[in-house]
């Protein structure tokens, strides 16, 4: 009897430690509850001046108040002509950097890149890409033979119903093309790189979005000719 009622005793001092513990913080114990980050969240300003953005390419590494107080003191400190010739050769050579980081996202520079065009698969589906002419090169010069064709389907109806129609057909051809064109790249991929993270769908994805980009207008610019090898 004395070893049943330990027994019960332990069970009943262990409920009410439990139910005490949670409580305590019903919140916690929610699915819905979310932990605090233990830090404040950055602002717009201070998450673009972190290394490895879009804006930090152009801009200096200090902060927007430092920039902003260095401005005032050069302000206070110059005359008027002068104050307009250093925001002149400022401006200048603002654009010159940015020409500069264009020219080298152009040459396909790793660290001027955009996130989605980081990384050495993204680079092999460019040259597959680049080495080859597709339908899809056509895109946009047909979307913009339709804008003409809504325009002047006022006054000649029969035309521009013979020409909507010839439209859809190549509509289905770009749309059967880039299933193939996706296919084959992330399958190239695969091949060049069989230990790849990337997703079939997102590599193939790629690759019709830069088909349907004419040529001169690709960032980074093409590093292949058309007709070579890419493997």
């Amino acid at each position: 009897m004395n070893e049943r009622a330990d027994n019960e005793r332990g069970k009943s001092v262990s409920q009410t430690s439990s139910d005490s513990s949670t409580s305590g913080n019903p919140q916690e114990t929610s699915k819905a509850y979310t932990p605090k980050k233990g830090k404040a969240t950055p602002s717009r300003k201070q998450a673009q001046a972190q290394p490895g953005t879009f804006e930090s390419r152009f801009s200096p590494g200090e902060s927007y108040g430092d920039v902003r107080k260095r401005r005032k003191e050069l302000k206070a400190s110059m005359s008027s002509e002068q104050w307009k010739e250093y925001k002149r050769a400022e401006k200048e050579r603002r654009r010159s950097k940015q020409r500069e980081a264009q020219a080298a996202m152009d040459r396909g520079e790793e660290q001027y890149l955009l996130p989605r065009d980081k990384g050495p698969e993204r680079a092999f589906i460019r040259d597959f890409v680049d080495s080859r002419r597709y339908l899809n090169n056509m895109v946009m010069p047909v979307a913009m033979g339709l804008l003409i064709v809504m325009l002047i389907g006022q006054w000649a109806p029969t035309f521009a119903s013979v020409v909507s129609m010839v439209a859809m057909g190549l509509i289905l051809l770009f749309f059967i093309e880039g299933i193939i064109l996706g296919r084959r790249a992330a399958a190239a991929t695969r091949q060049k790189f069989p230990n790849t993270q990337e997703k079939g769908f997102a590599m193939g994805f790629y690759a019709y979005g830069r088909a349907t980009q004419p040529r001169r207008w690709r960032t980074p610019k093409p590093r292949v000719n058309l007709g070579d090898e890419v493997s």
